[in-house]
């Protein structure tokens, strides 16, 4: 069986593990809280997860004559799908500049790929991490519905997070649209391994939210006085790049006041 007909034209992906269902025929609730005891179905049972010759303890109807009749689930569903959605065109856009345009640049670190990491909904926009062989970012992206479309490359913002204020600087990709990024590892070579940047992204995303850490991160004028300084410095260094493609990525880490170790609660200092 490949759905149910009452909901979702049968998309048995459309409800979430916690959805109560209700039989159509005699509207005899699945709880999968509860469970069913006629079939020996334990408590904590999803509705999805019933086996396909199930049917309705009270008038044998089948599987797919039940409806929703709640699902507190779902916004997690809906989330989810969002999130899905646009990473999925981030990490496309940003594995094709890999493939055509990185791959052979010597700051790159090999061991590496890109991935989207610890993505949630904040204040309806998607924020979370991508990580690339050539950059560790924090990405915001607009909501669903909202156009970004006219953000003008190397713009900056500063946005507020529990733990303080960070610099995003705006760009656009082809099928992600327009996007904010905050630097946070560039290049990437003390990552030994995937695993290994993942467990800092997560813990970047961590960190960003909690209160203590807002004493050390709320320095701006200071963070972008450094940062401009090192970019001047690096301008040769940075030569015969294409800074369209590099943009926020190629911006490098301050390390006074080292904002990557705030964030990571010290894990930076280990990831090498």
């Amino acid at each position: 069986m490949s759905g149910f007909e009452g909901s979702f034209l049968g998309a048995n992906d459309k409800i979430s593990t916690q959805a109560i269902m209700e039989c159509k025929i005699c509207w005899t609730p699945y709880d999968p809280a509860e469970g069913d005891d006629t079939r020996q179905i334990l408590p904590g049972t999803p509705f999805i997860a019933l086996p396909d010759d199930w049917k309705c303890p009270n008038c044998d109807a089948p599987k797919e004559q039940f409806l929703v009749s709640e699902d507190p689930g779902s916004d997690v569903v809906r989330e989810a799908e969002v999130i899905a959605a646009k990473t999925d065109a981030l990490v496309t856009d940003f594995t094709e500049v890999w493939h055509a345009k990185m791959r052979d640049v010597p700051m790159v670190n090999k061991l590496l790929h890109v991935q989207a990491v610890g993505w949630k909904i904040h204040e309806g926009r998607p924020l979370g991490v991508l990580i690339s062989p050539w950059f560790m970012n924090l990405i915001q992206l607009p909501a669903d519905g909202e156009d970004w479309s006219d953000l003008v490359a190397g713009a900056k913002e500063v946005i507020s997070f529990p733990s303080g204020d960070y610099e995003f600087i705006h760009n656009t990709r082809e099928m992600t649209g327009g996007y904010k990024a905050c630097s946070l590892f560039s290049p990437m070579g003390e990552f030994n391994s995937q695993k290994q940047a993942m467990d800092v992204a997560e813990a970047v995303m961590l960190a960003l939210f909690q209160e203590e850490n807002r004493a050390e991160t709320d320095r701006s004028a200071e963070i972008r006085a450094t940062r401009e300084a090192e970019i001047a410095a690096q301008e040769e260094v940075k030569q015969g790049q294409d800074e369209a493609e590099v943009e926020a990525e190629s911006i490098p880490v301050i390390e006074e006041p080292n904002r990557r170790q705030v964030l990571t609660a010290g894990l930076s200092e280990k990831a090498g």
